[in-house]
């Protein structure tokens, strides 16, 4: 309930309602309608971006898209309600699924992956293209390599399912604080390079600001009020989304900065509606209605993806590891122990299973999300019926394509200037995480080490791409395109530089000594100061009685 300042003197905490607490229906319907509206926009979109135009995504008809986008939302809440209900397996100790409030979503580490082998099918012919007469290369619709998206994501996928069954402690001790933040980093600002592209108008052949043809305007010179790319009018709307996400943050309550993002959204979509942007035309043409496996696609395993693909794994396994302990600790669980390997055992299997679940309905890699756990933490409402609330909304939103349709009437610009804050914020996790590290020497090497590969090949992601010769053997020359795509991937080359130096630099022996120091001078400050407190309670406590 509201406050009103200068005259309510007490806090007025809201109840704590743990996983299985009996909670009203209303609070259960309106906590789950928060978790939707504060992953609504992080799940569309890697399916928005990966869909639409450019030499490294699909470039496939509004039709397709439609369905992929509705495709992902369904499985998202049906892998949702998996986590979330918690599934013993038969005559086993094991789980699937963590019993907590985790609402899962299409991870954003699928984007660089799925980018980087759609590109490599382009640049070898397996997927079409078209010059057209001002020189201007056309990349058209290329749905089989979706399809090689999917069948290499699930083989990829039965790497989480066998780690799941490690210890929590052994996945740390496997993958630490250094490898992990590195790696969001990349991730994070690799990903910007796609956010900054929709903000000045989109990713497909107008990027080129053609001087004639039919991509002159953005997205195509036939679209509604046209704009040129990297246009004033580009720039307002994406600044339109990105400044009201920052003003709520400034100004909005506890609630409205939970759903910032998609406030955003909604007021820079009103701005392009009064300026005529806002193409209504796919709503009307939609059906009302779909669900899975109303499209098709060609199931492939494509070899220079499969590892790309298989650091995106582990990124998951490391990303939902951090969200099971965040999502623990904020309902009231233990953080340790074994109730608590049991549910990062059952969350981490549910993820693996989710992954070759998702390629069979047509939709990339879900994992769970960590908005979640900052509703709870706020909302104070960890129950699992609320999460079931919101997986049940993304089903529905799932089901009615219209719904769809309407998140891909939005303008690239819109989508940029929500993206590039979604972008950074996963880099942010990193550089939070890296802020963990004692800083030593040996952890600076490795960070600079990994950050100099990583950044440098995705700032230039042709300096690899001569090195290896060309060969007419066909299975000689796929190896060697695979090795060219992981050295010109920023992200898996973090993950393989800090992964290798975190295992081969030696530890440096002075500096865990003055670490070591500093701890034991800390812990006995600590110490001091406690037991200088104790006495001063103990005397005040014998004055008080004295005084009585």
């Amino acid at each position: 309930m509201p406050r009103l300042p200068f005259i309510s003197r007490r806090a007025n905490q809201s109840p704590f309602y743990g996983p299985d607490d009996d909670i009203p229906i209303l609070v259960t319907i309106l906590m789950g309608i928060q978790h939707f509206l504060a992953v609504i926009g992080g799940i569309i979109t890697p399916t928005i971006i990966i869909s639409g135009q450019g030499s490294s995504n699909l470039n496939l008809d509004e039709d397709t898209r439609r369905y992929m986008i509705s495709a992902s939302l369904i499985v998202s809440g049906l892998m949702s309600l998996v986590q979330i209900i918690r599934i013993r397996i038969p005559k086993t100790r094991f789980y699937i699924g963590a019993g907590l409030l985790q609402i899962t979503g299409v991870a954003f580490c699928n984007v660089p992956a799925a980018q980087a082998l759609i590109q490599n099918m382009y640049k070898s012919g397996e997927c079409p293209t078209e010059t057209l007469p001002d020189g201007t290369i056309s990349y058209l619709p290329c749905p089989d390599a979706f399809g090689a998206v999917l069948g290499t994501q699930m083989l990829c996928a039965l790497l989480s399912i066998a780690i799941s069954f490690l210890s929590p402690r052994v996945i740390r001790k496997l993958f630490p604080k250094v490898v992990t933040g590195i790696v969001l980093v990349v991730i994070g600002a690799t990903l910007l390079t796609s956010g900054m592209e929709n903000w000045a108008g989109g990713s497909g052949p107008c990027m080129s600001r053609p001087n004639s043809g039919p991509f002159t305007l953005c997205p195509s010179a036939s679209s509604p009020n046209a704009q040129p790319w990297g246009g004033p009018v580009n720039f307002a709307l994406g600044a339109s989304v990105f400044f009201t996400i920052i003003v709520i943050e400034l100004v909005g309550s506890v609630f409205l900065k939970n759903i910032s993002v998609v406030i955003g959204l909604i007021i820079g979509c009103i701005i392009a509606a009064s300026v005529g942007m806002f193409d209504s035309s796919g709503i009307v043409s939609a059906p009302v209605g779909t669900f899975l496996w109303v499209k098709h696609f060609k199931w492939a395993l494509h070899g220079p993806g499969v590892i790309p693909f298989l650091f995106v794994q582990l990124n998951m396994i490391i990303e939902c590891l951090g969200d099971l302990t965040a999502a623990c600790d904020v309902s009231g669980l233990p953080i340790e122990g074994s109730a608590f390997e049991e549910r990062c055992q059952g969350g981490l299997l549910a993820d693996g299973i989710s992954g070759i679940f998702s390629g069979l309905a047509t939709s990339m890699g879900v994992v769970t999300f960590s908005q979640n756990n900052g509703v709870i933490a706020v909302t104070r409402c960890a129950n699992r019926r609320s999460g079931a609330v919101c997986a049940f909304l993304l089903i529905i939103c799932g089901v009615f394509s219209k719904i769809a349709a309407a998140f891909l009437a939005i303008p690239s610009p819109l989508i940029g200037g929500m993206t590039v804050f979604l972008f950074a914020s996963v880099a942010t996790s990193g550089v939070r995480i890296l802020g963990y590290l004692d800083w030593t020497r040996r952890d600076r090497v490795i960070v600079a080490s990994s950050l100099a590969i990583a950044l440098g090949v995705s700032l230039v992601p042709d300096w690899f791409t001569y090195v290896l010769p060309s060969s007419e053997n066909l299975a000689l020359q796929g190896f060697l395109s695979a090795i060219t795509t992981v050295v010109s991937t920023g992200y898996i080359m973090a993950g393989i530089m800090s992964i290798i130096l975190n295992l081969i630099l030696p530890y440096d022996s002075t500096e865990q000594e003055d670490q070591m120091a500093r701890q034991t001078k800390l812990n006995g400050g600590v110490a001091l100061l406690y037991s200088e407190s104790a006495s001063k309670n103990r005397n005040n406590s014998c004055q008080d009685e004295e005084s009585a």
